[in-house]
């Protein structure tokens, strides 16, 4: 509201370092075995096959979207760029069996929050896949320069670092 009667307006950061969500080994996007992530279709990004249950938030923004299953979130950070984090493939059928959050629709996130714990054998046993990818879904509006890290410490290992064009 002050915005619009002051025309003040928030700065917001010239970059933003995005964080892996979860421990485990990083993965190319194009190598998710899903057309929808590994073609990027709905984004660029990378993904991590985890080692443990315990997702964090990767960036500091606001929580736009928690899916009814648990199983994906978007997260809004301080320059606008819009974050999937979708927890392993076709995860969906398992109506939120397994999964537990910690955040809902609405909620400001600080990176390493808990977000979302999850039981990973059961998604090894249910699921097509473990795997996690971490998609910037507006990505015409912000550069992308991915990092070279193979290992991820969830809040810790940077995967990406994006730029407002």
């Amino acid at each position: 509201m002050f915005k619009k009667l002051f025309g003040k307006k928030e700065t917001a950061p010239a970059e933003e370092t995005i964080t892996a969500p979860v421990n485990g080994n990083i993965v190319p996007i194009e190598e998710v075995p899903d057309p929808t992530f590994g073609q990027k279709m709905i984004g660029d990004g990378l993904a991590v096959e985890p080692t443990d249950g315990h997702i964090v938030a990767p960036v500091s923004g606001k929580i736009v979207q928690v899916f009814p299953t648990k199983h994906a979130f978007g997260i809004e950070t301080a320059s606008g760029a819009e974050l999937l984090i979708h927890i392993g493939l076709e995860t969906v059928a398992m109506n939120g069996e397994g999964f537990t959050s910690h955040v809902k629709e609405g909620d400001t996130i600080s990176v390493g929050d808990p977000i979302i714990d999850f039981d990973l054998e059961l998604v090894k046993e249910k699921a097509a896949h473990t795997i996690t990818p971490v998609v910037l879904t507006n990505p015409d509006r912000y550069s992308l320069e991915k990092q070279q890290n193979s290992e991820a410490i969830a809040g810790k290992t940077a995967l990406f670092t994006i730029k407002a064009k």
